[in-house]
Formats: structure tokens, sequence, C-alpha cells
């Protein structure tokens, strides 16, 4: 049979972009759809923006710290639009490289939103298109709650656009992505209130990193308000009355909901044409071929539900590509992933949590420091940084390794680089640091905290 493509690829996110570009690399006809944006969630309403409102929200504590250091600052306020603006306009220069990007690829470009309608059949605006394969890479798609009022909140798509700057803003969850918008805007000046029903933030991470963290960002301003939940929300004028479940009401400019994503197969035809989900909701994959319950379709990325990194579906895309069309058949290795988390202070953080690795090791050894960083000496700034080291006893190799504090994701990659290698203990003892630098700290740590 012939078909139009080779391969059709669904989402030009991180992961179908990567493999779109490698797969015509390797000889493969291949075409892109998408109806939003180019580059996906990442460029356009994840890391790339939310990192630009990172800077931006440091200028405030940055201004304080320069007066100790001789600087007269004269700060006349912040201005919404500007920095709004201007990250819109980054991103849409981001769009069109990626748009050249598969152009010169030689990757076909289709505006609109692709619908499977048959085992090799795509349709996108009205028009049919065939392929021997189909990649779903249309990533996930933020969730709100079910509560009454809940059009009155906005998503982590929406806030990148706000008209307005919300004086009083309230953050709905407890992950990654609601404690960094909370510092994001109590740093560009917000009053900010941050709900999470558990009694902790940042479930899933260390809880000794948990809990340093949820005290640091506390105590630059956010309130975290743990162990409630918002029942309801009702605009009064042009004021949100937010109650929560304790009965409390909270009246704000603006309510985050940042309680999670699901998958984005909205009007996409698959689970019609024999993909199906696993028990977590996610589209079900072969781990190791991406190849959906549908023979040829395939899907990598945040849709199947791993590890939501953008360098984690750039891997998976890449390995498709050649599994595809370059004859070179690998397996992920999804073992000391890297991240960070740019709440403020950051968290960088690679391999297991100190109560993973209680479960995963006979015996542990565990290596903590907390200090205040030499700059805050001067500048008068009480944030402290917190380092910590998980050793498995009978290998001596450093199992865990977890970062609170500034550039905390630039150290801790160096240090994935080096756990990845299977450094040990010794090894990290034997390296000769860095001085004066915080990341020093990680080769000089020799008293053993708890075991």
């Amino acid at each position: 049979m012939s078909f139009d493509y080779d391969l059709f690829v669904i989402g030009a996110g991180s992961g179908g972009v990567r493999c779109a570009r490698m797969s015509a690399g390797f000889g493969a006809r291949v075409a892109v759809c998408e109806d939003r944006y180019m580059g996906g969630t990442c460029v356009n309403v994840g890391c790339v923006p939310k990192k630009l409102f990172v800077y931006g929200s440091h200028f405030s504590e940055d201004f304080r710290d320069a007066k100790s250091y001789g600087w007269d600052v004269d700060v006349k306020g912040f201005n919404w639009p500007t920095l709004r603006d201007n990250k819109s306009t980054e991103i849409e220069r981001l769009n069109g490289i990626y748009r050249n990007m598969l152009g010169n690829a030689g990757v076909d470009v289709i505006d609109g939103r692709g619908k499977i309608t048959g085992p090799n059949t795509v349709e996108v605006a009205g028009k049919s298109y065939t392929a021997e394969r189909i990649l779903i890479a249309t990533g996930g798609w933020p969730t709100r709650p079910e509560i009454p009022g809940k059009e009155h909140m906005i998503d982590s798509n929406e806030i990148f656009y706000l008209d307005e700057f919300p004086k009083r803003f309230v953050v709905l969850g407890g992950g990654y992505i609601a404690t960094e918008f909370a510092g994001i805007f109590e740093g560009l000046g917000s009053e900010v209130t941050q709900i999470y029903r558990g009694d902790m933030i940042l479930r899933g991470f260390d809880d000794e990193i948990r809990a340093f963290v949820q005290a640091e960002v506390t105590k630059k301003g956010v309130n975290i308000k743990t162990g409630v939940n918002i029942s309801s929300i009702e605009k009064v004028s042009d004021v949100l009355h937010v109650k929560l479940t304790d009965g409390s009401i909270i009246e704000a400019d603006a309510v985050l909901s940042a309680i999670g994503r699901h998958p984005n197969l909205e009007n996409l035809g698959a689970l019609e044409n024999g993909v199906t989900l696993n028990e977590r909701g996610y589209v079900k994959v072969d781990p190791v071929t991406f190849e959906t319950d549908a023979s040829g379709i395939y899907a990598v990325g945040d849709i199947i539900g791993g590890m939501e990194l953008t360098p984690v579906a750039l891997a998976e895309g890449m390995s498709l590509a050649n599994r595809l069309y370059n004859d070179n058949c690998y397996e992920i290795d999804y073992a000391d992933i890297a991240t960070a988390v740019f709440c403020q202070p950051n968290i960088g953080t690679v391999g297991l949590t100190e109560e993973q690795a209680r479960g995963a090791f006979d015996k542990i050894r565990v290596y903590t420091s907390e200090f205040r960083a030499m700059k805050h000496t001067v500048s008068g700034n009480t944030e402290r940084t917190l380092m910590k080291l998980i050793v498995d006893d009978s290998s001596d190799r450093v199992v865990g390794c977890h970062m609170v504090g500034a550039e905390a994701g630039e150290i801790i990659q160096g240090i994935a680089i080096a756990m990845k290698a299977g450094a040990t203990k010794k090894v990290f003892d034997q390296t000769i640091g860095i001085h004066p630098t915080s990341a020093e700290e990680f080769v000089t740590m020799r008293t053993m905290t708890r075991n």
C-alpha cells in the first residue's frame, strides 16, 4: 500500500518535533500537525515562559540585597505588561525557530488539530492524509477542580497572558507548578496564598527537602494553608470570594488552578481507533517501543504519563526515530534523571529520596549540610541552603542527591553525571572543591548525619 507519509506526527511539542526531525534526517517522509503552539507546552506555557517569569520575580529581592553591597537602588515599581509582552515576543521568536527547524529538516508542517480516522489515516482541517505510522505527541492539559465557580479560575496556560496583575493571588495545589507560581507572584508583588489539601507541599519529593522548602517559601511571604481545599468561588463585583473547606473566605483578584494535568486526548480519535489507556488514564504504550495497543500508532511524552519533563520527551522521540528509521534499537534508562523546581529558593534533585532509599537498601548513610550562602552574610537575607547526599552503605554509591538553594538546578546537573557514572561517596570525598562556592559542600560533607 502506498502512503502519503512514512510518519505522521500529531503535536509539535518537544517529543513530536524531535522524532519528526530525526526521522526525516534518516530518510523518512514526515509530516507534523499542530493546532496551537509550535514547540508545545514547554516553549509556550511551560518551562520557558515560567523561567522568564522566575527571573523577573527575583529582582525585588535582588534590589533589597543590593543595598548592603553599596548600591543606592531606587525602584519605582513593577510593570506587569512589560514582562508579559516581552515574554510573548520571545515565545513568538521561538515559535518561528521551531517551524523553521522542521521545514529545514524536510518535514511538512500542517496547521490544525489532527484526528485519527482510521488505522493509517489522519484528518486535519477537513483534509485526509495517509501514513504508515502515526505518532501521538499532544502532551497534557491543565486540570480544574469540579467546584462551584470553577469558571472564575485560571489555569497554568492562561496565567502567562493576564490582562491585569493580581494584587491578591490564590494558588490551588501543592505540586511544583503551584509552588513555582506562588513564588513568582510573591516576588512580583502579589499577596499570595497557596492552598493545599495535604499536610506538606511537593508530595513525591524527599520529605526533608519538602519541609525545608515549605519553611523557606513561607519565610519569603507566601501564606501556605495546608489541610484545606477550595469548596467554591463566587465573584462579587470584581472580587473573587474563595471559600475554603474550613469555612473561611479569602478575597482574591485571581485564582490559579494548579492541581495537575491530564492527557490531551480531546477530539484526537485515538480511543476510537484502538488506542487504550492505562490504569492512571494515560495512553498505554510498550515501555520500550512506545507502540500503543493499536498497531502502527505510537505515543511519547507527557501523554503517556511517565516523567513529565521536556528532556524525557526529547529522549523518547529520539529513541523512537532511531528504532523506526535508523535500525538503532535501544531502551531508555529512566534512572537518575535530574530535575529542578524553580520555586524560591530552587530545588535540584537526582536519584532516590531518603524514603525510597530506605526501602531499596538494607542500610544507607545520609549526609546533610545547611547554611546561609556567603552572598547573604552581607546582604542580611535570611534565606538558607540545604544540601543532602544519600549513600548505599554496602556499595558506597551515592544514590540520591538533593539541594535547596540558589542555582540548584545548575549545580545538580553536574552531580547527575557523576551519579550516572556510578560515583561513590569516596569519589565525592576525593574531589577537590571550588572555593568559595555553595557547590563545594557536596565534596566536603564528611560527617554522617544519620544512617
